[in-house]
């Protein structure tokens, strides 16, 4: 494999992972960032992101000399090895107004690394960017002699190492052949599935991939809701589905919405995308106010389990909820569904206890303005009207539920993630109530 020099422009989730996924397969990575504090500490090794497997790779990057890091986009285009080869841009692309990505990190990056970036070199958006962004980033550069290759991130928090190392599918796209393959020559030794294509439809991979995967976790919410309804169980349901190859058994697991850093922003991206070019996607539209109305399901749920109605008032009502991270294995809780839950269920009069296994009681922002954070989930269940389940841990499972029923005032349990086994609950003498089951 020939190794290229390589510049990542963002020391992020998706920054930092593509840097020492590259170093470790032998390529020379530098990667920048505007956090002088964060650089520093990642030259040391130490990793403020909870990845399995990201500190060693850093780490081992850095004392081979594979894996450096600076302060500032323009700094990074010279490495220890030399001007760079291929520079890739890894900066945040949040949610703007109306829904539309922000583009104005990619956009100060580019003029300052504009005149900076050697001849030759290859420019390759990283970030999840509109349909269009290669084109546009080609208008802002003004360098014939440079090429823009999109090259979209398939990272799972929490498995994003493994999701790089192992990919399903590496998807470059560029309007010259040449400059694609030289991106897809960096993976080679991956042997992952290669698609080589246009630009446009490469940035277009990414959000028909997301939006698909939202608009299954809508289906099987609702799906769930049906169940119950009809007296059905959503846990027979989608096994008997999930056996179908043509659909499988990955996202069907139902829950209290879907959330995180990626499928919120990406289906909004996608419609203001789909309302630019004058469709309307009515499927896509769907599934989003599906998601929404999930969430206020599960309010409704807990009414009915502490109150025995629907709308059924939670005021002085105590509640402990267990998981506030938008999944398990990753400290995220960014529009984190079991904190909208939260959040709604505090407006509705209820006192909440929260308790996750990588979120400490010292914990402070602005998403857990509504709950009490505790360190012990049997604090979060002390005088509790009822337990609310809202993350997937499987440290949930292991709790010793005999000894919670003895500290909760009622001993009730909703669980939004169908995570624990009913026959457990009950011989340990908990109300039980999941999605969409008998």
């Amino acid at each position: 494999m020939f190794a290229r020099r390589i510049a990542v422009i963002g020391a992020g989730y998706v920054g930092l992972t593509t840097g020492a996924c590259l170093a470790s397969l032998g390529h020379s990575v530098v990667c920048a960032d505007v956090d002088a504090a964060k650089v520093d500490r990642l030259q040391q090794g130490q990793v403020d992101i909870r990845e399995p497997g990201l500190p060693d790779l850093v780490t081992e990057g850095v004392a081979a000399g594979r894996l450096s890091f600076v302060v500032g986009a323009r700094a990074a285009m010279s490495g220890p090895a030399g001007p760079v080869d291929v520079v890739f841009l890894c900066v945040p692309t949040p949610m703007g107004v109306g829904g539309i990505a922000d583009l104005t990190a990619v956009e100060a990056v580019i003029d300052e690394i504009r005149d900076a970036l050697p001849p030759g070199c290859v420019v390759v958006n990283k970030s999840t960017v509109p349909v269009g962004t290669a084109t546009r980033t080609v208008e802002l550069l003004d360098r014939d002699e440079v090429a823009v290759v999109s090259n979209p991130e398939f990272l799972r928090e929490g498995s994003a190492v493994r999701d790089f190392l192992n990919p399903d599918r590496i998807v470059v796209g560029c309007d010259t052949q040449n400059a694609a393959e030289r991106v897809a020559a960096l993976y080679a030794r991956l042997g992952g599935p290669t698609v080589l294509t246009d630009a446009a439809s490469a940035e277009m991979v990414k959000y028909a991939a997301n939006c698909f995967l939202a608009m299954k976790l809508s289906y099987v919410n609702s799906l769930a809701e049906l169940c119950e309804r009809l007296g059905a169980d959503i846990v027979d349901v989608t096994e008997g589905m999930g056996y179908d190859h043509r659909i499988g058994q990955a996202f069907l697991s139902p829950g209290p919405g879907w959330g995180g850093s990626c499928l919120p922003k990406d289906t909004h991206a996608m419609l203001q995308v789909a309302d630019s070019a004058d469709f309307e996607f009515r499927l896509l539209r769907a599934a989003i106010e599906t998601n929404t109305r999930q969430r206020q399901r599960m309010v409704e749920k807990v009414r009915l389990a502490v109150t025995g109605s629907r709308t059924g008032t939670l005021s002085r009502t105590r509640l402990g909820v267990l998981g506030l991270t938008f999944k398990a294995g990753t400290d995220d809780l960014r529009d984190s569904p079991a904190l909208a839950v939260a959040a709604m269920l505090r407006q509705a009069g209820a006192e909440l206890l929260g308790y996750d296994p990588v979120v400490p009681a010292s914990a402070s922002s602005s998403e857990l303005a509504s709950i009490t954070v505790v360190d012990d989930p049997a604090a979060s269940a002390k005088d509790a009207d009822a337990l609310v389940l809202l993350t997937d841990w499987p440290e949930f499972r292991s709790l010793d539920w005999s000894e919670l029923a003895t500290v909760v005032r009622r001993p009730i349990v909703i669980d939004t993630r169908n995570l624990l086994d009913p026959d457990v609950m009950r011989r340990a003498g908990f109300t039980y109530h999941s999605l969409g089951r008998r």
